[in-house]
């Protein structure tokens, strides 16, 4: 037997006897699709015998008008353009999704979830290191300040030492006087050196040295004064301060009446004075950022003896305090 049209079998058709004692057998030529996506589209026919039951119109009509489907069908794929995909009942989200290798959605997916991936381990990147500069700023905050304050402690129990040596008179004089006002009263006019000792105890820094007024005092009445220059001290130092203090024509408004003087007007017997004066350090021990500072006030007791002018009086830890 050979292979017959779509037409023929169309046109065989309604010439089949109505009744007929034997089974007609028909051969239907349909496609094979055997093409794949972005080849050519061939169409192959194949014979398939389909048995019509005998006294059955209806259903060689039904089966005309199922070869007429699948040869149009055939027909329609066989006009496919090169590089076309035919579209199957199969395709779609209900019969399984797309062909194996045709995913664009799923590609595009990934790709966002990529991005999205990507983003997120910037950021996280991104946020521990502003964590870590902060980390750092802070630690090496916290590490100084303990640094400092380790120093600061090391420091301040190396106090300076402070050390009257002595004082010396030059002259020690009262006389009859007014003052600015024209008020009669007694004038005294002293000079005198005040030398000690100034030792740096710290090991590892230096101090800058100052101090208040050296006032003389008789009867907690001001009769000189003198002013230590400021100075610098390196670690583990010492030296010797001299200091003047003076005084021309303070009037005593009866304080000098204690006082017995000669024609020359020097005292007579002896004066009991006090000095007083305060030394303050500084040192420099981290830049401006640590300065330990230390305070030391000195109180003597001071005898003028008249028969001891321009000689050293010393003045050891029996005549002064330090506080």
């Amino acid at each position: 037997m050979h292979a017959k049209t779509d037409s023929e079998v169309t046109s065989l058709a309604p010439s089949s006897p109505t009744r007929s004692p034997r089974r007609q057998v028909y051969y239907v030529q349909s496609p094979s699709r055997d093409s794949h996506d972005g080849e050519k589209t061939t169409t192959s026919f194949h014979s398939t015998p389909i048995l019509s039951p005998v006294g059955s119109p209806p259903h060689s009509n039904s089966s005309v008008g199922r070869h007429s489907r699948e040869s149009s069908s055939s027909r329609f794929s066989g006009s496919l353009k090169p590089g076309s995909r035919k579209i199957s009942p199969n395709d779609g989200s209900r019969g399984g999704g797309q062909r194996k290798g045709q995913k664009p959605w799923k590609d595009q997916c990934d790709v966002i979830e990529e991005e999205g991936l990507l983003e997120d381990e910037e950021r996280v990147k991104g946020l521990p290191r502003r964590c870590y500069v902060l980390a750092f700023v802070l630690g090496f905050f916290i590490l100084f300040t303990i640094f400092s304050l380790i120093l600061l402690g090391a420091s301040k129990p190396m106090k300076p030492e402070i050390t009257i040596r002595s004082i010396t008179f030059e002259q020690f004089k009262l006389q009859a006087g007014s003052d600015s006002s024209g008020v009669a009263t007694d004038m005294i006019s002293v000079n005198s050196t005040v030398k000690f000792t100034y030792r740096n105890t710290g090991t590892f820094f230096g101090v800058h040295v100052t101090s208040t007024p050296l006032d003389l005092l008789y009867s907690q009445l001001t009769i000189a004064s003198g002013t230590m220059k400021e100075f610098y001290q390196s670690r583990k130092s010492q030296r010797l301060v001299n200091v003047t203090v003076m005084s021309d024509q303070i009037p005593m408004y009866g304080s000098g009446a204690g006082m017995s003087t000669s024609a020359t007007g020097t005292s007579t017997l002896p004066v009991h004075l006090s000095l007083s004066f305060k030394v303050r350090s500084k040192a420099n021990v981290l830049g401006k950022l640590v300065q330990p500072k230390f305070y030391k006030r000195i109180d003597c007791s001071v005898t003028f003896d008249p028969k001891k002018l321009n000689v050293a009086m010393s003045l050891g830890k029996n005549n002064c305090t330090y506080n």
